[in-house]
C-alpha cells in the first residue's frame, strides 16, 4: 500500500472544503423580518384591542340610556313638541321632571302618529281649547261650574298657555290635549299639566275665535295636522 507523502495530505485538506459560514448581511435581514412580523402582530392586537374597548363602550352607553323599565333618560327625550294646526304651529315645551310618566306617555302616542288629524272638538273662549276624546270631560265640568277669575293661585298650573291631559284614567289609546288660554283656579284638580306654549300663542288665541255652538263646539272643522318632536325650538 502506498503511503501518502505530508506535502499531499496537505493539499487535500487545503482541497476539503470548511463550515458555511452565515454572513452578516443575512443576519441582519433575518432579524429585520422578525422585527417586522413583531411588530405587525402587535399592530393587529392593538387594533383590535381598541375596536373590542369602543363596541363595549357603546354597548354600556346603550345600557346606561335605558333604565330598567326599557325608558330612555329624561336628558334624551325631545324636549318641545311643534304642534301643527289648520291655523298655524304652536311650540310646546315639555316638563320631563313634573310629570315624566305623562310625557312618555305623549312623546309615545306622538311617535305613533295619535295626534295626526286629531280635532280641537270644544272652544271655550278666554278659557280653554281642547281635542281628543270627545266624551264628559273637564272642559265641561268647568263650564258647569262657571269661569270665576276670583282668587287664582300663583302656581304655573294656573296659568295661560299651559298644556295639560285629563287626570281621568283612560285606556292606553285615549289621550286628551287642553291648552289653556287664561288662568283657572281649578285647573290643578283637572288636569296633569306637563307642558307651556313657548311660541305660536297668537295662533291659541286664533283658534279660541272661531265660531262655536251652545255647546263650545266649533261649527267648522279645525284640528291638528300633526305633531314633531324636537330638542330645541
Amino acid at each position: 500500500m502506498a503511503r501518502i507523502k505530508p506535502q499531499a495530505l496537505l493539499l487535500q485538506s487545503k482541497k476539503k472544503k470548511g463550515p458555511t459560514r452565515i454572513s452578516i448581511t443575512a443576519i441582519i435581514t433575518c432579524n429585520l423580518v422578525v422585527i417586522l412580523v413583531l411588530f405587525s402582530l402587535f399592530a393587529t392586537y392593538k387594533y383590535c384591542y381598541q375596536r373590542a374597548n369602543k363596541q363595549l363602550e357603546a354597548t354600556l352607553n346603550t345600557y346606561e340610556d335605558i333604565d330598567a323599565f326599557g325608558n330612555r333618560k329624561k336628558a334624551d327625550l325631545p324636549s318641545f313638541a311643534i304642534i301643527n294646526t289648520s291655523k298655524g304651529s304652536i311650540t310646546v315645551e315639555l316638563n320631563k321632571e313634573a310629570s315624566p310618566e305623562t310625557v312618555d306617555k305623549f312623546l309615545d302616542l306622538c311617535e305613533k302618529g295619535h295626534f295626526k288629524g286629531m280635532l280641537f272638538h270644544r272652544v271655550i273662549k278666554n278659557y280653554v281649547i281642547q281635542g281628543g276624546d270627545q266624551g264628559h270631560g273637564a272642559a265641561e265640568d268647568w263650564t258647569l261650574k262657571g269661569k270665576s277669575q276670583n282668587q287664582l293661585s300663583t302656581s304655573p298650573k294656573h296659568e295661560a298657555f299651559m298644556l295639560g291631559t285629563s287626570k281621568t284614567k283612560r285606556s292606553n289609546d285615549h289621550f286628551e290635549l287642553f291648552i289653556t288660554t287664561a288662568p283657572i283656579p281649578d285647573l290643578s284638580d283637572k288636569l296633569i299639566v306637563f307642558g307651556r306654549v313657548v311660541k305660536g300663542e297668537d295662533v291659541v288665541q286664533e283658534i279660541e275665535e272661531v265660531d262655536t255652538d251652545e255647546h263650545y263646539r266649533p261649527k267648522s272643522p279645525l284640528g291638528i295636522i300633526n305633531v314633531e318632536l324636537t330638542h330645541q325650538t
